[in-house]
């Protein structure tokens, strides 16, 4: 059994990938994932299996201990449960629905605002008293503008890419020589796919939406769309859709593969590299190898905070980093143009040359001959560090008592003998040096991070009460993950 450790969530969870051949229990998200708590000192819990997709029980409420004997009661409930959340159509007949709704006349395309599906007539009178709206040809060729996106951003949530990041991505791609995009959780990208097909103003591309999403099977072909859990590599479809997806990874001359994904922030980094590995890994087994290539990987465009850069490159050392901000539509935060602090965090990972992929000079991108490799504006060469080593955007600056470059907003304080934020919580003033790098931001402990800290579920010390301590207890249990902490509040 394979271990990996987890620790965003500050919990010390470990999560356990099972030897092959071995079996866990399924909810209605597919196949769930082991978990293992790690205590201090390295003590172990009970081992305990979870939902794959949701890491709160409010969206999926699985639980099981791994010895667990379950009932046969428990068991025919679960699966009823499964069936009672698997979509109401098959993917042939939610086709057939979309080939009958778009010959009908304007006037009769309805869509669902409440229930979030196409009307037909015969449905009308159902939805009579729901909000719906009419659904023009150029709508159907857009669902991301008609379906409400999902905001679970632990498993689910849908943050749409810009018309500047899709634009910029594609054609990223498609002067690479990319002709076929696996799109995983990225819808937006493959609408404009479609979009710039119609044109016909370049050499056409093919896309495959793999997505957890069961709403865009509406709207697309079996071989456009997979119901798909990116979280534990299930197939809602089952083998119907493995085949699609291993059809679609089939190399021919002219018709290179690129897989883009846009997981869900708060999502567990092992459980995506290791989906990500098995596309590979089908990929590689359909390709035409040439000599010397019998290792190679899938081209992977991987989007995420670059705050989690450490721990993508620990389970894919072969991605980089590269220094383009991407954008969202529906996002408060993650938006293009904004300064300092309030920069988009996010990042593309990749195993592209990252000299091969040119970022836009009119954004202020430039191409560093010395690491060979295309860096924003204030991201200056450190002779020291011999690198660019700017991660958020900002002009960092080096340090030599510390041999590295920093953020600028930090200073090197003698007593902690690293750099820091100006009032962090300093040993001289009776802070314990510690294990965790850059301390505790709330308590002012080094002992472990702020994702850690005992402190967080706490009351204000201007409250008190019943009432008050309802309202901690009720904020502790729907904490927001690390990644939403670090979304415009990252201590930098």
């Amino acid at each position: 059994m394979e271990r990996t450790e987890e620790k965003s969530d500050g919990t010390g969870l470990e999560v356990l990938f099972p030897e092959e051949g071995k079996t866990a229990p399924c909810c209605a998200h597919g196949p769930t994932l082991l978990f293992e708590k790690v205590g201090s000192g390295g003590a172990r819990g009970r081992r305990f299996y979870a939902c794959s997709a949701c890491r709160d029980r409010k969206d999926c409420s699985f639980f099981q201990w791994e010895d667990e004997k379950v009932s046969e009661a428990s068991v025919l409930a679960r699966e009823a449960e499964i069936q009672s959340k698997r979509p109401r159509f098959t993917q042939e007949e939610y086709r057939i629905r979309f080939l009958t709704f778009a010959a009908l006349p304007l006037d009769e395309r309805k869509f669902c605002e409440e229930c979030q599906v196409l009307v037909l007539p015969a449905e009308h009178s159902a939805h009579s008293a729901h909000r719906t709206r009419t659904v023009s040809a150029a709508q159907l060729r857009r669902p991301s503008l008609l379906l409400s996106p999902l905001g679970n951003k632990k498993s689910n949530a849908q943050y749409l890419f810009s018309e500047r990041s899709a634009c910029f991505l594609l054609d990223a791609l498609a002067s690479l020589g990319y002709r076929k995009v696996l799109c995983v959780g990225t819808p937006r990208l493959q609408e404009l796919i479609k979009q710039r097909n119609l044109q016909q103003n370049q050499e056409p591309m093919q896309s495959l939406l793999l997505d957890i999403d069961y709403r865009y099977a509406q709207f697309y072909a079996q071989d456009q769309f997979c119901h798909y859990n990116m979280f534990n590599h299930h197939f809602f479809g089952g083998q119907a859709s493995r085949t699609v997806l291993e059809n679609f990874l089939e190399e021919v001359p002219g018709q290179k593969v690129v897989m883009v994904a846009d997981p869900p922030f708060g999502g567990l980094v092992r459980p995506l590299a290791n989906s990500f590995s098995l596309i590979s890994q089908m990929w590689r087994r359909r390709r035409r190898q040439e000599p010397g290539d019998s290792e190679a990987d899938l081209p992977l465009v991987w989007i995420f905070p670059y705050f989690f850069e450490p721990r993508i490159l620990e389970c894919l050392p072969s991605l980089a980093m590269l220094d383009y901000q991407v954008d969202y539509d529906n996002h408060p935060l993650y938006k293009h143009g904004k300064t300092g602090r309030r920069q988009s965090p996010v990042r593309i990972f990749t195993n592209i040359p990252a000299q091969d992929v040119v970022l836009p000079a009119e954004e202020g991108y430039r191409f560093c001959s010395l690491c060979q490799r295309y860096v924003s504006s204030l991201n200056k060469h450190c002779s020291a560090c011999n690198l660019c080593p700017s991660k958020d955007g900002r002009q960092w600056k080096h340090c030599s008592a510390c041999s590295r470059c920093v953020k600028p907003s930090w200073r090197h304080c003698l007593a902690c003998s690293r750099c820091a934020l100006p009032d962090h919580p300093c040993r001289s003033a009776g802070g314990r040096g510690g294990a965790a790098e850059d301390g505790c931001f709330s308590c002012g402990s080094l002992q472990h991070k702020q994702n850690a800290c005992p402190l967080r579920a706490r009351p204000r010390s201007s409250s008190s009460g019943p009432r008050a301590r309802r309202r901690s207890q009720k904020a502790s249990r729907h904490a927001a993950p690390p990644v939403a902490q670090s979304r415009g509040a990252r201590p930098l």
